[in-house]
């Protein structure tokens, strides 16, 4: 059964996706066989008859186990907003208990590693009553946080390591993703992340 690791994101565009891939190639360099599933995805165009996601078809392309489109990304949502306003326009209701099925038929394959991707932040809306991180609670699964390097990212993710520690997961470590704006303070802001956070940094990418 392979083991999951969930990834999450101090907010939405902050790289979950560049880290996914870059964890999972590492994996595959360390001899780790690995499968990937980004289970609610919104922002997704038409594709031979299907909606598919870009983020999606890359940890898809990156895992060393290869999976049909719909197991890696089960909810293809049209609409680029938040998951549960992207599923009300399609008049359908996300919810937990199926997400959480799908991928724990995708965890019985046989592979070292799941690779988890989030949607958004911690507390992305599934519903009315439930978010996606009650997915990462449900599979036990341990945390990695990509912090988005730009003004306001200190309180984000630390409140972010606040919630899923609360929650009950653990967080595995974190990555300071540098983004394409330059942030004042950079390495004075990361050292600050160093000091608060009670996990490992993960790794530091460039812009």
């Amino acid at each position: 059964m392979a083991k999951p690791f969930f990834i999450t994101g101090t907010d939405t565009d902050v790289g979950k996706t560049v880290v996914a891939v870059g964890v999972l190639k590492k994996l595959s360099q360390m001899g780790k066989t690995t499968c990937a599933l980004k289970p609610v995805a919104a922002g997704c165009e038409e594709q031979a008859g299907t909606f598919q996601n870009d983020d999606a078809l890359q940890i898809q392309s990156a895992a060393t186990t290869s999976l049909p489109y719909s197991q890696v990304n089960p909810i293809a949502l049209e609409r680029a907003c938040a998951p549960h306003i992207a599923a009300q326009y399609e008049n359908r209701r996300l919810q937990l208990s199926r997400i959480e099925g799908i991928c724990r038929g995708v965890l019985m394959q046989k592979a070292d590693v799941c690779i988890v991707e989030g949607a958004g932040g911690w507390r992305v809306p599934l519903n009315e009553r439930e978010s996606l991180s009650q997915l990462a609670v449900a599979l036990k699964s341990p945390v990695i946080l990509v912090v988005g390097m730009r003004l306001g990212c200190l309180n984000h993710a630390l409140l972010t390591a606040e919630a899923i520690m609360r929650d009950g997961v653990p967080l595995a470590g974190w990555v300071a993703n540098t983004l394409a704006e330059p942030m004042p303070y950079l390495e004075e802001n990361i050292e600050s992340l160093h000091q608060r956070l009670p996990a490992p940094c993960l790794g530091i990418i460039p812009p």
